[in-house]
């Protein structure tokens, strides 16, 4: 398993008329901790782009515990639980507030589409060989 976490403050822009973080905000959120989870693995959406291969987000899962409030420093821990074997790539995010306690849980899925024929394609080898070391099991 892979893990990785990040944080952000919550902007007042990003809460709603109930004072608490608009529940659309938890899909930028989720972007958030997706695209800091790579950069810790030496990669960038830009370099995946690069590589031929883009990345786009087919299914989004979301369950809301706790709310989240204006200028909460806010943690988004983000886990890749499985070693990708196709085109597909399942990133579980979990988001805690400075508390620890959890607010939100979730999971998105993205495929890997090569930019050139749009067709679904496998993990670039230079990412999976990245992620590799984090699954393997002791014998």
């Amino acid at each position: 398993m892979y893990e990785h976490s990040t944080q952000i403050r919550v902007r007042y822009a990003e809460t709603d008329q109930m004072d608490i973080v608009y529940y659309g905000n938890y899909a930028q959120y989720f972007e958030v901790g997706r695209a800091e989870c790579i950069r810790d693995l030496g990669f960038t959406y830009k370099d995946m782009e690069a590589m031929g291969v883009k990345m786009p987000v087919v299914e989004m899962h979301a369950n809301f515990l706790r709310p989240a409030h204006y200028d909460d420093l806010i943690t988004i821990k983000t886990q890749l639980r499985e070693l990708p074997d196709k085109h597909q790539i399942s990133f579980y995010h979990e988001v805690f507030n400075e508390k620890k306690k959890l607010l939100t849980t979730g999971k998105v899925t993205l495929y890997f589409i090569d930019i050139a024929t749009m067709k679904r394609v496998a993990m670039p080898p230079q990412f999976k060989s990245k992620l590799e070391p984090f699954f393997q099991t002791l014998s």
